[in-house]
Formats: structure tokens, C-alpha cells, sequence
């Protein structure tokens, strides 16, 4: 189906008449394209967009990502992933769950590059996650830049703050105090483990506040 078409097809496709559109056009309101040769051009796809939809690409699948920041929120990472999965099923969307155990500050995450590299191979059509920083801490909009590139779908089913943000910030704050202070003064040393008791502590006492 043509979606460029001339004033008469178009007048008819909307209902109104010639004068109208020539009306419409000087007013500004509907602005048509123009042939080489000067003759107007109305872009239905633009006016009717349902009518122009290409059907979906069933090669393309949904994709659901669940992440926690350590292993002992397993038992999150599995509610997580649950409530991806029945929101899925009720789209009746066929579906696959990536999950990662890592904090939401590091982009090495094996599942994290299996979903990226899917995408940029244009293996998924829709990515669907619970919160906004399940993907990355910092960088998320990285990520949905790249969905947009490649027309990937994202559904956000939560786009407040969780209940679990200040524990998982906690985690991936001690997960970069870590890596800084094992790389300042070794891994083993006296020192690095005083440092990181201490952190601990700190973090444990925040959190019963």
C-alpha cells in the first residue's frame, strides 16, 4: 500500500474535501510533501499510522532481565524474575529471562553481555525490566540509547524507586570501596582489611538507622 498520495486520495482518506486540505495547508496545519515536477504529496503513513504498521518480526524475541547485587539476595533475584515472568505470560509474549548476581556498577556482567550483544545483533525486539537501574547503575540510558538505535521495545514496570535501593546501593558502593582499596594497598594487607571491616561496619549500622 502506497502511503504517498495525491490531494484527491488524500481529501477522501480524511474525509473532507479539496478546498479543505488547500485550506489546511496554508494555515499550517497539514503540510504535504512535493514532487520534483511541484505536485503535492500527503504521506498517509504519517496520518494513519495503524493502517502502515509492518507486522511484527517474530525472529525478534522479548527479552526479560533480573538483576540482584550479590549473592545473598538470591532469594530477590528470584522474586525479581517471577515478576517478569507473570507479566510476560499475561502480555502473551513468548520469552526468554537473562538474570546476573553483580553489582549495578559494573558493566562486565556475563548476562548483561549476552543481552547487549543480542541486541546490537538485532535478536531482540523487546526488553523488558522491573526497575530502571536493574541494568546499570550508572550508564542505564546508554542502554536504552542503543534500544532506540536498534527499535527495540523497552517496558520499565516500575519506574518509582525500590525497595531494596538502598541495600543494592550499598552493596555496589562496597564493591567499588573494594576494588579501589585492594588495588591502593593489596588485597591481603593489614591495612585493606582494616579499611574494609570498618566500611562493613559503617554500612551495617546506616542500614539499621
Amino acid at each position: 500500500m502506497n502511503s504517498l498520495v495525491g490531494i484527491r486520495e488524500a481529501a477522501q482518506a480524511l474525509g473532507v474535501s479539496i478546498s479543505t486540505l488547500r485550506r489546511w495547508e496554508r494555515e499550517g496545519k497539514l503540510i504535504p510533501e512535493h514532487t520534483p515536477g511541484g505536485h503535492r504529496r500527503y504521506d498517509l503513513a504519517k496520518l494513519f499510522p495503524e493502517r502502515f504498521r509492518t507486522a511484527p518480526d517474530l525472529s525478534r524475541k522479548t527479552v526479560a532481565y533480573a538483576r540482584m547485587s550479590s549473592h545473598n539476595q538470591e532469594a530477590d533475584l528470584e522474586h525479581q524474575k517471577q515478576v517478569l515472568e507473570r507479566y510476560c505470560t499475561r502480555q502473551g509474549w513468548s520469552y526468554e529471562v537473562i538474570t546476573d548476581l553483580g553489582s549495578g556498577v559494573n558493566d562486565h556482567k556475563k548476562g548483561l553481555k549476552r543481552l547487549l550483544n543480542a541486541i546490537v545483533n538485532d535478536q531482540v525486539g523487546r526488553l523488558v525490566i522491573t526497575h530502571k537501574d536493574r541494568l546499570l547503575r550508572f550508564g542505564a540510558e546508554m542502554v536504552f540509547a542503543v534500544c532506540e538505535a536498534k527499535e527495540v521495545e523497552v517496558v520499565i514496570l516500575n519506574q518509582g524507586e525500590e525497595a531494596t535501593f538502598e541495600d543494592d546501593l550499598a552493596e555496589d558502593v562496597m564493591e567499588l570501596i573494594t576494588l579501589f582499596s585492594a588495588r591502593l594497598y593489596g588485597r591481603r594487607s593489614p591495612k585493606n582489611q582494616e579499611l574494609m571491616d570498618g566500611i562493613k561496619q559503617t554500612v551495617q549500622e546506616t542500614r539499621l538507622d
